[in-house]
């Protein structure tokens, strides 16, 4: 039986809802409540946060400033350093059970920017890695940030693509603390947009995730995973 990938395309979500949601279905997944694997892909209002490699000197506007910008501010567990969430920004939620794909975390690393290259390729822009970090680059800028964390290696957090973000919010930080990162997005490097150029990028990394990992997708409304009830991981 060919195993599935459970897609929930959410829309804008503030992000405390969205930290509530993947931390409630990473619990279900690893309790095997939910049986497949899933990918929630949504947009999140301005906010920064705080991996746990942050270092203070990578966030270079205070939280008061911060929030008179209106972006929120929050430290989560995932990998890596600072980063920028907004409007026009696809980010992807994959709660992966990796005991049923390999059992390595840098592995799956490169499988997620995997996704994105060939997702951009679609779009006519030639990405690629960055030896040394983690996120998918475009002739030197930066497109696509990456940080995961996982328990019982079942991952959560993702990725977040520039699609047609404002990208002047990154100058309120030092993006995945790489000094000297030029960010970029998919309206600057590609030749044309198409319509509604977040969804239709979702509905493109949907397919090569489920590619990349083998897997057949399956939508799934989002009622049905805001409906079940958070739990601590």
């Amino acid at each position: 039986m060919t195993r599935q990938l459970l897609v929930a395309n959410l829309g804008m979500v503030p992000y405390a809802e969205a930290l509530a949601l993947q931390r409630s279905v990473a619990a279900a997944r690893i309790s095997g409540e939910i049986s497949e694997d899933v990918l929630i892909l949504l947009e999140h209002p301005p906010v920064v946060t705080l991996g746990r490699a942050s270092k203070t000197a990578h966030l270079v506007s205070s939280p008061e400033f911060l929030a008179s910008r209106g972006v929120e501010l929050f430290e989560v567990e995932r990998g890596g350093d600072v980063t920028f969430h907004g409007p026009g920004q696809l980010v992807g939620y994959p709660v992966i059970d990796l005991k049923r794909h390999r059992l390595d975390l840098h592995w799956y690393l490169r499988q997620v920017e995997e996704a994105l290259i060939l997702t951009l390729a679609e779009l006519g822009v030639q990405a690629e890695r960055n030896t040394g970090y983690t996120g998918v680059w475009t002739g030197g800028r930066k497109i696509a940030s990456i940080g995961v964390h996982s328990r019982d290696w079942v991952t959560w957090h993702g990725f977040a693509l520039n699609v047609t973000t404002d990208l002047s919010y990154f100058d309120l930080i030092i993006p995945c603390g790489i000094s000297g990162v030029q960010m970029t997005s998919v309206q600057n490097e590609a030749a044309q947009l198409p319509d509604s150029p977040v969804q239709h990028v979702a509905g493109l990394f949907a397919k090569s995730f489920a590619s990349v990992f083998q897997l057949e997708l399956s939508a799934v409304e989002p009622a049905a995973l805001r409906g079940m009830q958070p739990a601590a991981v």
